[in-house]
């Protein structure tokens, strides 16, 4: 037996999250997959993509679809698929996101042109795709998972912290074009978030200061007032409640889950 719609008010949804091998994209992946929303999952990694898919019940549920967000044909042929299996898309988790540090005199086009790519250009090919099925619908909720560097900057991440000022631009933008269409865009911004690319942080700090992993972590625990790291648990139940009825009015925000970091 089906739960009432009022205790399960995303259930039949479609829902596209991007980066959903790992880290924030699975969480948010299982969170919404546990309300009953229909998957697809998008992402490079094919083994990881198979294997979350497999946790939340197999590809009936949760679609692994292999995808490039920087490849506009790789992009589009993963929202055809998505779309083949589980008709038009209602929810758009713009997951997929890369960081890098380094001075900005050694930033070259490289890492800047790789950083934009993934964390801007891919928010925006996914979304062109995702826009015309929520405007047919009448409905569309599109949450993108910014940075705290989305909100300040920092030393030696110029090219991930402009990547991010951009996505959060375009969620305000985007917020206010499609306000009276029953579309909602807001972005979900963590600090230090324990997952793969925090360990990668870590790894590259031991490796330019010669400092321990203890001492790695205790350098990024400094910037957030609590002195942890944020759960991947913690942004998928941000998404969550953006995505849920009584949200309606939350739009172009960019919601902070920092310790305290960011006031």
């Amino acid at each position: 037996m089906s739960a009432p719609a009022e205790t399960a008010p995303l259930a039949g949804r479609h829902a596209v999250v991007t980066g959903a091998s790992r880290g924030i994209g699975a969480a948010i992946a299982a969170a919404l997959a546990a309300q009953g929303v229909r998957v697809s999952l998008l992402g490079r990694d094919a083994a990881n993509l198979q294997r979350v898919s497999a946790t939340l019940g197999g590809a009936d549920r949760a679609l692994p679809i292999v995808a490039d967000v920087t490849d506009p044909a790789s992009v589009q042929s993963a929202f055809a698929a998505a779309r083949g299996r589980f008709g038009a898309v209602h929810f758009l988790v713009n997951n997929a996101g890369q960081a890098a540090s380094a001075k900005f005199i050694d930033t070259d086009e490289a890492l800047w042109n790789r950083l934009i790519a993934v964390n801007l250009t891919g928010t925006y090919l996914a979304t062109r795709q995702a826009v015309p099925d929520m405007l047919a619908e009448g409905f569309g909720r599109i949450v993108n998972i910014a940075s705290t560097a989305g909100v300040r900057g920092a030393a030696y991440i110029s090219a991930y912290s402009s990547s991010k000022h951009a996505v959060i631009g375009l969620t305000r933008s985007l917020a206010l074009e499609y306000a009276h269409r029953n579309i909602t865009v807001n972005a979900v911004c963590p600090g230090y978030v324990d997952t793969d690319m925090v360990k990668a942080a870590i790894a590259a700090i031991k490796s330019k200061t010669g400092r321990s992993e203890a001492e790695a972590l205790a350098a990024l625990l400094a910037t957030n007032p609590q002195r942890r790291l944020v759960a991947p648990r913690e942004v998928a139940d941000t998404v969550m409640w953006l995505l849920r009825p009584g949200s309606e009015s939350v739009t172009g925000q960019s919601i902070i889950l920092a310790g305290g970091e960011v006031t």
